[in-house]
């Protein structure tokens, strides 16, 4: 018990100081900031335990739960099984992957979604993760309603108010495919709108891609701006409009310009976590474990190929 307390009220502090705007704290500032996101699991249908351990045993240090996995271990009450876990396998969580409905336009369903994300924050501030995703779930498809950027601005920054309550960092998501907030840029734009210190940008290479951005965009991220960066590549076929999560690939095995995004990170000063995020169903036929350990591999050759 006394370890996991120790655990657990390392990784507060950590997400207090990145609430403040703060450097490098903990493990963080001793090895390299490689994550897995738990979307690369998501076809084995495993528990979060498992999916910790997994992590873990091929050198991640960080791990980017999915709320619903959180939630599923919390009714099994297995949720202090899953700390210790990560604990004694030096893996932090950096980040809450949800799904509250908080930017919807219908007062009532984005009343309820910030109900859903206060419950999500709840969790993650009780494993210790200090972040959570913030995205445009429910208004991404095709026919629903394009939100002005004052309206995302001003509903985000209701979020940011709760996670100041409930000592978790909501990152503003974008998703290439989606109706509202497509590219980084705009997600940019919405920060400027606000100019607040805690607000901050959960980016995605594939979605950078996807939505047609530019990498030259990762210049006007910084260090505070940017505490995650979700890793992958994507295929030249089919185009670019036509791409769906499970084309992703490894980074290395697609077209993505690496030298260019590592040289606008060391540009910007960036520190992010690097976390791997595929959903490609090819990978699943492989174990798990085998799954992370190639996952971690690739992440580790592209870094230190292309890094600044």
């Amino acid at each position: 018990m006394t370890q996991r307390r120790d655990f657990i009220i390392g990784i507060a502090a950590a997400g207090l100081a990145s609430l403040a705007g703060g450097g490098c704290v903990g493990m963080a500032c001793s090895r390299r900031k490689f994550a897995l996101n738990a979307s690369t699991f998501r076809g084995y249908g495993i528990t979060l335990l498992d999916q910790v351990k997994a992590a873990a045993s091929a050198g991640f240090t960080g791990f980017e739960p999915w709320m619903k996995d959180i939630r599923t271990a919390k009714e099994a009450g297995v949720l202090s099984d899953v700390c210790r876990a990560a604990g004694d396998g030096g893996l932090e969580f950096v980040n809450g992957i949800a799904f509250g409905q908080w930017v919807n336009p219908d007062p009532k369903i984005r009343a309820e979604g910030m109900e859903e994300t206060k419950r999500d924050m709840a969790l993650l501030a009780e494993i210790g993760c200090p972040r959570i995703a913030a995205s445009m779930f429910g208004m991404q498809k095709p026919g629903a309603p394009v939100l002005k950027t004052e309206e995302i601005a001003e509903r985000y920054a209701a979020v940011l108010d709760l996670g100041k309550q409930m000592g978790v960092r909501p990152l503003l998501e974008y998703w290439g495919h989606s109706v509202n907030l497509t590219r980084l840029e705009g997600a940019l734009e919405v920060l400027k709108l606000l100019n607040r210190p805690d607000a901050a940008i959960l980016a995605d290479v594939y979605h950078t891609y996807r939505g047609g951005g530019s990498f030259e965009a990762y210049r006007r991220l910084s260090a505070s701006t940017l505490p995650v960066l979700h890793v992958n590549d994507y295929p030249a076929t089919p185009a670019r409009e036509k791409l769906v999560d499970a084309d992703r690939v490894w980074p290395g095995d697609g077209i993505a310009p690496w030298k260019e995004i590592f040289a606008a990170l060391g540009a910007a000063k960036a520190d992010p976590w690097l976390s791997i995020e595929v959903f490609n169903p090819n990978y699943w036929k492989a174990t798990p474990a085998a799954t992370a350990a190639e996952g971690f591999a690739r992440l580790k050759r592209t870094h230190e190929a292309n890094r600044v």
